[in-house]
């Protein structure tokens, strides 16, 4: 019983603390990876992809973003993705909506073909102290040039880094 208490009482600690975070003029910096099993497609059955992402909190609970990714399979596509996206903090609790597009290119022997991906996230950002962050999401990337193939439901973890306004000269 004890231990439920302290953990409710960590929980409602953190939650408080990550209220600051998402004010207007934050720039936040991500690196993550998805995979781990758990990303699922008609193109391979196992992977891990690594990505990084930048964004700046143009209001208060409203940032934009952009993101690279790039995945290296040996017997697979080879993928390079570049893309940009809004991201929603949900009443100031660290729970967050995000929708985006990505350009994508995907090589495999020599071929190459280029792909657009419309794709929609859901996720939380638990605080590790005042500016570093733990991200699970899940989410989900439409492709527009292969569906079975190159579409994606997956979950990925970050680190994130909210840092003060960098951008205010």
């Amino acid at each position: 019983m004890k231990k439920r208490i302290l953990f409710l009482l960590t929980a409602l600690t953190l939650s408080m603390a990550s209220f600051a975070q998402f004010e207007q003029g934050k720039t936040y910096i991500n690196g993550n990876i998805s995979g781990l099993n758990a990303k699922f497609n008609g193109s391979d059955k196992w992977k891990i992809d690594l990505g990084f992402r930048g964004g700046y909190m143009v209001e208060d609970s409203w940032m934009l973003m952009g993101e690279l990714d790039y995945n290296y399979r040996k017997y697979e596509p080879k993928t390079f993705a570049l893309g940009a996206g809004v991201r929603y903090y949900i009443a100031e609790n660290g729970l967050y909506l995000g929708a985006g597009a990505k350009f994508a290119n995907h090589s495999f022997d020599g071929e190459s073909t280029s792909d657009f991906l419309p794709n929609i996230q859901i996720g939380y950002v638990f605080f590790l102290n005042k500016s570093v962050a733990l991200e699970p999401e899940f989410y989900y990337e439409q492709s527009l040039k292969d569906h079975s193939n190159y579409s994606n439901v997956g979950f990925r973890v970050g680190i994130g880094v909210f840092l003060d306004d960098l951008l205010k000269f």
